[in-house]
């Protein structure tokens, strides 16, 4: 482990010489690939540095121990410091393992979310505009923007669909656990008996595309415009400037009408389109491999029931890591960190019992 890590530490070294050097200072896109890949290495680096510096420490009280001529009261500080540096160390060691880990090459990216309602009827719908708005304000929260690309609204507010961008560095790394079945357990508004009822909800987590990753010919696309409708079929407005693409080689369908230029629906579109492709390619990818994926936390499998939302007790329970909250409320305003912090510990937890294994 630790010879890579000189490896790195020289090449961090030498590309901090490199950033001043006046050739590169002149080229905006070299200046800005040597200062990624110190973004990159830094943590690692800096926390090797840590580690060294602790290594010394330790180094120094032994040989002051061995030193049979210093007095006892020296010797009692520095078998405290050795003992606190032991541990610091133990510490320090294990920080390093997860910071070697293999990265999700998706996580700085930003995220599609498309959330569909499942089993319910309406009350699915409803609380399909329940995990929009969470999710809109854990993104505000994180200082993520968020924009709407297509919504299907119900009579009562609900959504039977809605796909929504949400834009900044590290949002795939928050978000990407949210893929699976939601199940919720409330009485519903339309309820009139006051009966607990259980519907489900499906969202879709879609890592966003780069340009140079996804080629699409533009022969294998058929592109409509229509109007712009809402909740009962009225008209939002009288042009057509509403989109839907089909890709004819897989029959994928994206539609979005959210923007009242045609040009932006059809870009907004185009975005969603390529990240399903992508997620189609690192699946099929993935596929050989797919008995590892299941035993990570974030599979991203759609069709696993991953969270259950209990309104009568106030419960949210993520049953994928056996994470029970008694604060749903504030859960359902955004408060998402201890939710997401728990899964992340839980992925990499396992990612580094199974590199120890191997």
């Amino acid at each position: 482990m630790f010879s890579k890590i000189e490896i790195f530490d020289k090449r961090y070294s030498e590309l901090n010489k490199k950033i001043y050097e006046p050739s590169v200072a002149s080229d905006v896109n070299e200046y800005q690939k040597i200062m990624k890949e110190i973004h990159e290495l830094e943590p690692v680096v800096l926390k090797y540095r840590e580690y060294k510096e602790c290594q010394g420490v330790i180094d120094e009280s032994l040989e002051l121990l061995s030193d049979s001529s210093a007095d006892e009261e020296l010797r009692q500080l520095a078998q405290t410091e050795l003992d606190d540096s032991k541990k610091k160390l133990e510490e320090l060691s294990d920080e390093l393992k997860l910071l070697l880990l293999p990265k999700d090459p998706n996580d700085s990216r930003s995220v599609i979310v498309e959330i569909r309602g499942g089993a319910g009827g309406e009350e699915s719908a409803l609380f399909s505009a329940v995990l929009y708005r969470m999710y809109t304000m854990y993104a505000e929260r994180k200082g993520f923007k968020t924009e709407v690309v297509n919504v299907n609204e119900t009579e009562l507010g609900g959504f039977k669909e809605i796909s929504f961008m949400i834009n900044g560095e590290g949002a795939y790394s928050r978000f990407k656990y949210e893929s699976g079945v939601h199940r919720v357990q409330r009485v519903p508004e339309t309820e009139s008996q006051g009966r607990i009822h259980t519907s489900t909800t499906t969202v879709a987590v879609l890592p966003e595309a780069d340009e140079v990753e996804i080629e699409i010919n533009p022969k294998d696309l058929k592109i409509d415009t229509f109007r712009s409708s809402g909740a009962g079929g009225q008209h939002i407005n009288k042009t057509s400037s509403a989109i839907r693409i089909t890709h004819l080689p897989t029959g994928m369908v994206v539609e979005c009408q959210d923007e009242r230029s045609q040009y932006k629906n059809k870009d907004k579109a185009m975005k969603v389109l390529k990240s399903r492709l992508l997620r189609q390619k690192q699946e099929a990818q993935d596929s050989a491999i797919s008995a590892e994926r299941k035993s990570q936390v974030g599979s991203g499998d759609r069709s696993e029931r991953i969270r259950t939302y209990n309104y009568p007790q106030g419960r949210l329970t993520d049953h994928r890591i056996g994470l029970t909250l008694y604060k749903l409320e504030e859960i359902l305003n955004g408060d998402l960190d201890e939710v997401i912090d728990s899964l992340v510990a839980a992925d990499r937890a396992q990612k580094l019992k199974e590199s120890m294994e191997n």
